[in-house]
């Protein structure tokens, strides 16, 4: 009987120590959830400005494209370079103790204006 009184303790001791742990496991696993979901609301944005840039949309409509997609506070750049559209969308997911990450995704798409000789094909 002494014996399991003692043992006892040492079950509290030992779930005293692993129950902040499992707490801390557990938020970083969320944060990282969240993290990656909004990597993929930024490669959504890229792409649903890519494509309203290869439609020769505006440029404030190519943004407003990409920002209705992206997560909130995001920066979205349009570029044209040649006969490619580049949007970039950058967002930061914020961490624990600061320590935020800088989600960025781009995509590029062909501008229709080039396609064919200028037409639509």
């Amino acid at each position: 009987m002494r014996r399991s009184e003692r043992d006892r303790g040492f079950v509290t001791v030992e779930a005293a120590v692993v129950l902040p742990v499992l707490a801390l496991f557990a938020m970083a696993l969320l944060w990282a959830l969240a993290a990656s979901a909004a990597q993929i609301r930024c490669v959504d944005a890229a792409r649903a400005g890519a494509r309203a840039a290869a439609r020769s949309e505006p440029s404030e409509a190519v943004a407003a494209a990409a920002r209705a997609a992206a997560p909130e506070g995001a920066r979205v750049a349009v570029a044209r370079e040649g006969d490619l559209w580049r949007v970039t969308v950058e967002s930061v997911a914020p961490g624990p103790g600061g320590l935020g990450v800088t989600l960025r995704a781009g995509a590029a798409a062909l501008a229709e204006d080039t396609v064919g000789g200028g037409g639509a094909v």
